[in-house]
C-alpha cells in the first residue's frame, strides 16, 4: 500500500476522489457551481487586466503607428475580449464554441499581422 501511494499520480487521483466524495456526501453541488461561476469571472478579469498591462507598456509604440493599423489592432483586441467574455459567460456548445475559437484565432492573427507590419524595418 505504501508503494502504491508513493506515486504522485495516484495521490492526486486519490485526493480528487476524496474531494468528489465529500461534495456528493455533503450535497455541495450548488456551492461548487457558484464557486465555478466566480472562478470564470475571475479568469476573465485576469485576462482583461493582463491585456491592459501589455497595452500600458506598449502604448507609446502603438501611438506611432498608422491610423488604419491602430484601428485594426484595437478592434482585434476589443473583439477578442468580447468573444472571450461571451465564451466564458455563456454556456456555448458545439458549433458556437468552434466559431468562438475561430474568432479568437482571427483576432490573434490580425493583431500579430499588424504588429509585424508596423515593426518591419526596411
Amino acid at each position: 500500500m505504501k508503494r502504491f501511494l508513493a506515486s504522485p499520480t495516484v495521490r492526486g487521483f486519490a485526493l480528487i476522489a476524496v474531494v468528489a466524495a465529500a461534495i456528493v456526501a455533503l450535497s455541495l453541488e450548488r456551492v461548487l457551481a457558484t464557486v465555478g461561476g466566480l472562478l470564470r469571472i475571475a479568469f476573465f478579469l485576469a485576462v482583461a487586466f493582463f491585456l491592459f498591462l501589455v497595452w500600458r507598456d506598449r502604448r507609446s509604440d502603438i501611438e506611432t503607428w498608422a491610423d488604419h493599423s491602430k484601428r485594426v489592432f484595437y478592434g482585434a483586441i476589443a473583439l477578442a475580449v468580447l468573444d472571450l467574455g461571451m465564451l466564458i459567460g455563456l454556456n456555448r456548445t458545439g458549433r458556437e464554441s468552434v466559431a468562438a475559437v475561430l474568432v479568437l484565432g482571427a483576432c490573434a492573427y490580425a493583431g500579430w499581422r499588424v504588429w509585424r507590419d508596423e515593426h518591419r524595418y526596411v
